[in-house]
């Protein structure tokens, strides 16, 4: 077993196929999420999987124009909490979204295995979409996760295009991982 292969290969890509994703792909992908660590195993993630055309509609409307490339997706996981779903200390440390990244990280990387692209996007309108579902006020819509077979980079605008062949950036480990003492960089 070989993670690192995947989260090597993963990038939020933009090129997406229509093309329909299996239900044991999805199966596979919404069991990995499941299986994430939480604080005392809480499980405070709640994902709506939106996979029929009439559904996806709704999101779509709430996103922006910017996000024109998502609107391909087949697939789309919506993902919700709110923080009392998980464990509150006293310190203002809330894990709920903490386990929520656990989660989506663990969606994303089976996403990859299985040859898609999964991409996390913040660009939408939560009220709306939220209505539209039924997520109740008191939940919070963390992320909508993206998810699709890559697709024809033809679709893209001259800035995702060049985005999508991009070397991977990532500042140097020295800048973000300490040994022992902590440092401001």
């Amino acid at each position: 077993m070989e993670l690192l292969k995947e989260i090597e290969a993963r990038r939020a890509k933009r090129a997406l196929s229509e093309k329909k994703i299996p239900p044991d792909v999805v199966d596979r992908i919404m069991t990995a999420a499941t299986y994430a660590p939480s604080c005392f195993n809480n499980q405070p993630y709640r994902f709506l999987v939106v996979d029929q055309d009439k559904e996806l509609e709704k999101i779509k409307l709430n996103m922006p124009d910017a996000n024109y490339w998502a609107k391909k997706s087949p697939l789309m996981v919506l993902v919700a909490t709110k923080p009392e779903l998980d464990c509150q200390l006293d310190d203002k440390r809330d894990y709920a979204f903490f386990d929520i990244g656990l989660a989506v990280e663990n969606m994303i990387l089976q996403a990859v295995k299985e040859g898609l692209v999964a991409h996390p996007i913040a660009g939408y309108r939560p009220v709306p979409i939220k209505k539209a579902f039924g997520i109740p006020d008191d939940y919070t819509l963390i992320v909508i996760v993206i998810i699709a077979y890559p697709g024809d980079e033809s679709s893209l605008n001259s800035k995702h295009l060049t985005s999508e062949h991009s070397e991977r950036n990532r500042k140097p480990r020295d800048e973000v991982v300490f040994f022992n003492n902590f440092r401001v960089v």
